[in-house]
């Protein structure tokens, strides 16, 4: 069997790949359909009220927000996020379960 330029190109290409283990689009396709996805399942949550800054620089809000579908349906949670968010916005939450530490009010 004799093999042009091309395809041993085309072959020592896809050796590299699979040495570096980088994942082809034709494989990610395959693995999506497979697994049911590449992100883990999220549960959206609205937000129902902002209580504070949160993080050694205020980096972050601690917002009480609404499960809205999943197990926990209906359950207020009281969650840190980074970045903006306002009252109304959907969060999509990894897990239900773990709520956040409560802010403390004595700072001066």
């Amino acid at each position: 069997m004799v093999k042009n330029k091309k395809e041993k190109k085309q072959e020592r290409k896809e050796k590299r790949r699979e040495k570096k283990g980088i994942v082809s689009s034709k494989e990610k396709i395959k693995f999506t359909q497979e697994t049911g996805g590449l992100f883990s399942h999220a549960y959206p949550a609205t937000v129902e009220e902002i209580i504070g800054r949160t993080g050694t620089r205020g980096e972050a809000t601690q917002v009480r927000c609404k499960v809205l579908d999943g197990r926990d349906e209906g359950k207020i949670l009281r969650r840190n996020v980074k970045g903006p968010v306002r009252v109304g916005d959907i969060l999509m939450l990894r897990e239900t379960e773990i709520e956040a530490r409560r802010l403390t009010q004595n700072r001066k």
